[in-house]
């Protein structure tokens, strides 16, 4: 049976190699609309199959309750996903007041304040009170009544002005419901076992946040928000820590990622559009952006022809630097022979990867950091 079953698997696995062989070793970046329900795994398999792609990841992981922006990389790209990691993230999201969750998303146990009051259970433990006291430091508008806000009294006009006093430099304790680990262990181990551990707060910063509106409805009091913030910010824990600005208690019911960078959700496709353009027998590829994309916020060196053929070699080059030379991470473009551009009417500039830059005020010495392959 053995002899069998390796025979099988001789004959069969050749095919595999022909199907892994006939995809495509494409480059760049595609701006992906994910839609509610789909994991971004999922997203990313189903996206890799309609494009016949070889090489593909994403970055910033979006759980399957969240929509918006997913970046999705082919190719060289891969090789710079950490850089959007480090890019600030903008979102919409909104809240639901009145009600607390445990996991401070639509997927945990919800109770009421009404129900918090009745039951007579207003303390907090000891993670809670530390939170409070750090918001206090901050100067947010915690009140120090026993009952909660009456959402019916609450305005538009002041949840924006509570609102302001969240931009800047602010400290956030992650929720037990994330990724973050201790004792080698994930937080939401500890939640789903009913424990809460120590969590120390985290510095991040939130570039904006606007409130868009305050609507009373049927199911409740719902706030939605629009915010810029740092890599690191949990905008689960920023909606209840609003909430609780405003002397009530809230969670997530909404979280759309509206852009990563300088990259706009606006300019995204949705799983239906690629879809439908691969039905109607259009060329996916013109729709993904190039490489460099994901580096708008470095600086820009250009080298010669000569150097950017020993750059692509891994080679350190002295170069002479202008007093106004970027120092630091840049990204590198490398012009192209004149007869090559003629031959093949390439841009005379390509995207040849990132460097680090050095200099002493007179000279500049540049090193490589990730290349790409190039054709120079």
């Amino acid at each position: 049976m053995f002899l069998r079953h390796f025979a099988e698997f001789n004959v069969l696995n050749p095919l595999v190699s022909v199907v892994k062989s006939s995809r495509r070793a494409l480059s760049g970046v595609l701006l992906f609309d994910k839609s509610l329900g789909l994991s971004s795994n999922n997203a990313l398999q189903r996206v890799k199959r309609l494009f016949n792609a070889e090489k593909t990841g994403h970055t910033g992981t979006l759980d399957p309750l969240a929509s918006g922006l997913l970046p999705l990389m082919f190719g060289e790209a891969t090789k710079f996903a950490s850089d959007l990691i480090d890019s600030s993230k903008s979102y919409e999201a909104t809240v639901r007041l009145g009600w607390e969750s445990t996991t401070g998303d639509a997927e945990g146990e919800l109770t009421s304040v009404l129900e918090e009051k009745s039951s007579n259970s207003s303390t907090t433990n000891g993670q809670d009170a530390l939170h409070c006291e750090q918001l206090e430091e901050k100067h947010f508008n915690l009140t120090e009544s026993k009952g909660y806000q009456d959402l019916n009294l609450l305005t538009l006009e002041q949840v924006q002005e509570v609102a302001k006093q969240f931009i800047g430099e602010v400290q956030q304790v992650p929720p037990m419901y994330s990724a973050l680990k201790k004792d080698g262990k994930a937080l939401y181990e500890y939640a789903r076992k009913g424990e809460e551990v120590e969590r120390p707060a985290r510095n991040i910063t939130i570039h904006a946040l606007d409130v868009l509106s305050l609507e009373q409805k049927t199911e409740g009091t719902f706030l939605t928000f629009a915010a810029e913030c740092s890599k690191g910010t949990y905008i689960r824990t920023l909606g209840e820590d609003l909430a609780k600005a405003l002397n009530t208690k809230g969670y997530l019911t909404a979280l759309r990622r509206t852009a990563i960078g300088s990259l706009d959700v606006r300019q995204a496709f949705t799983l239906q559009d690629l879809e439908c353009m691969a039905d109607d027998g259009k060329d996916l590829t013109e729709l993904l952006q190039p490489v460099d994309a994901l580096l708008s916020m470095l600086e820009t060196v250009t080298l010669t022809a000569e150097h950017a053929k020993r750059f692509s070699q891994g080679q350190r080059l002295p170069l002479n630097a202008p007093p106004d030379v970027p120092t630091g991470r840049v990204k590198v473009y490398g012009q192209v022979a004149q007869d090559q551009a003629i031959q093949s009417s390439l841009n005379p500039l390509l995207f040849m990867g990132t460097g680090f830059l050095e200099t002493d005020g007179k000279n500049a010495l540049l090193r490589p950091d990730r290349l790409i392959q190039v054709k120079l």
